[in-house]
């Protein structure tokens, strides 16, 4: 029997299969929320807990899931902790919240949290499922960092909500336009560095 490499799995989804920069998903929600690094962290931060948690559920409970009705229980699943995330997020982060609480709800409908459920957990047992869901959810996290830095520091030249520049380089860097161009410059780059630094691996397979 193979043994399972958790790091592996793990590295797949900060890298190997990131869920924006490699396999291109979940695109519009993560431009609408980047205009900010804030908004893009905490979002990164519900998606984290929800893969995480779909995955161990799903894992968990596989035996009991019919082939036949998987993927509504895989949606009833993620709806059910995207309404745990929505509420404690209005609870605990109102100001943020009111910003984006329509798109925290959407997290139902986010391509990678129904794939990874589909591909990953319902195959494999709690702790590699476990790992899956974080490395996913840790790769869409980074990507939604890593963009919402490019564009509110070249759109509005600060960090955070922090004034550096103490002007606007480039406004349309806020604007969904420039979400996309940010967007395709970071793939671009970090396709780059895969080849230079890595040889160009490449994405992965999911299943473990």
């Amino acid at each position: 029997m193979k043994k399972v490499s958790y790091w592996a799995i793990f590295k797949n989804g900060l890298f190997g299969e990131n869920p924006v920069f490699r396999l291109a998903l979940s695109l519009c929600p993560a431009v609408a929320v980047t205009s900010g690094v804030k908004n893009g962290f905490l979002m990164g931060v519900a998606v984290f807990f929800v893969m995480t948690m779909v995955n161990v559920t799903v894992s968990l409970i596989r035996s009991f899931i019919s082939p036949k009705v998987r993927i509504p229980a895989y949606m009833f699943i993620i709806a059910t902790w995207v309404t745990v995330t929505d509420l404690v997020m209005g609870a605990y982060a109102r100001d943020v919240y009111k910003e984006m609480g329509l798109y925290i709800m959407l997290i139902v409908a986010f391509a990678i949290v129904l794939s990874r459920a589909e591909v990953f957990a319902s195959k494999n047992k709690l702790i590699p499922s476990m790992i899956d869901g974080m490395g996913m959810g840790l790769g869409f996290l980074l990507a939604l960092v890593l963009i919402g830095i490019t564009r509110e520091f070249l759109g509005k030249g600060s960090l955070w909500g922090y004034d550096i520049l103490h002007t606007r380089p480039l406004l349309i860097m806020v604007l969904p336009t420039g979400g996309f161009f940010a967007m395709g410059l970071l793939m671009g780059f970090l396709n780059w560095i895969d080849r230079k630094v890595f040889g160009g691996t490449g994405a992965s397979s999911g299943g473990h």
